[in-house]
């Protein structure tokens, strides 16, 4: 019989109160029909619409979910990075809190994390506004272009990653665009997975042509120069 890992699903929200609830609705038959040992960690990026209340109180009645509360609003790579940093699971997985990722697709990236490292969904179909398509399809071709990453799809929320990955991801304002070059970079094994896209129904974008594009391809540049400086030494004796 296959060894059943730990898994730990991190979710950050930035005034996403409705959202709260619905996301827990969702995870708890996924969590049920993967059995084992799993958790959620509701991560509050400082948010100022009632969100902190809506975390605790889904928290209070379900062990599995586990609150984490930012002091401020860091940004989402910070909100993923907390969590992810005070995961338990053998195998942590993401989503975005807006509801747009779809956590049934989540026992397939668990199935893939047995051979790979990490594994980067990519949205087949996007239910977005012209303007992230447009500006997602710019942003990832130029990317692909200077990173090399040969990744299709970086801005998509449905993620998975061993445990070991978590002390390699550097942490700064948009990294999380970046996970996967970072990781390559470190000589981990990247895969990729088709998942669903939802149509947003609740609360509002936070991201737009300004912080979406222009603050991607920004971005870039210190990734590209950050690839090329990046060291992780091997010490003799250790694996």
């Amino acid at each position: 019989m296959a060894e059943k890992h730990s898994v730990s699903v991190v979710v950050p929200f930035y005034n996403e109160r409705e959202n709260v609830p619905l996301m827990a609705a969702r995870l708890k038959p996924v969590f049920d029909a993967m059995g084992g040992a799993c958790e959620c960690l509701l991560v509050n990026d400082g948010s100022q619409d009632g969100t902190r209340d809506a975390i605790e109180a889904v928290a209070a009645v379900d062990p599995r979910f586990r609150a984490v509360h930012h002091l401020r609003n860091f940004g989402q790579s910070a909100a993923l990075i907390s969590g992810m940093r005070r995961a338990k699971g053998d195998y942590i997985l993401t989503l975005d809190g807006d509801l747009q990722n779809d956590p049934e697709d989540l026992p397939e990236l668990v199935k893939l994390l047995t051979d790979f490292d990490c594994v980067c969904g990519y949205r087949a179909k996007r239910n977005d506004t012209w303007v992230r398509r447009v500006s997602s399809r710019v942003a990832n071709a130029v990317r692909k272009t200077i990173l090399k990453d040969g990744l299709r799809d970086t801005g998509c929320g449905t993620k998975g990653f061993r445990k070991e990955c978590v002390d390699l991801l550097v942490c700064f304002n948009g990294a999380h665009r970046f996970f996967a070059a970072v990781l390559i970079s470190a000589g981990m094994r990247i895969t990729e997975c088709p998942v669903r896209h939802h149509p947003r129904t609740h609360g509002v974008s936070k991201y737009g042509i300004g912080n979406r594009l222009g603050r991607g391809l920004f971005d870039l540049v210190g990734v590209a120069w950050l690839q090329r400086r990046l060291v992780y030494p091997a010490v003799e004796g250790e694996s």
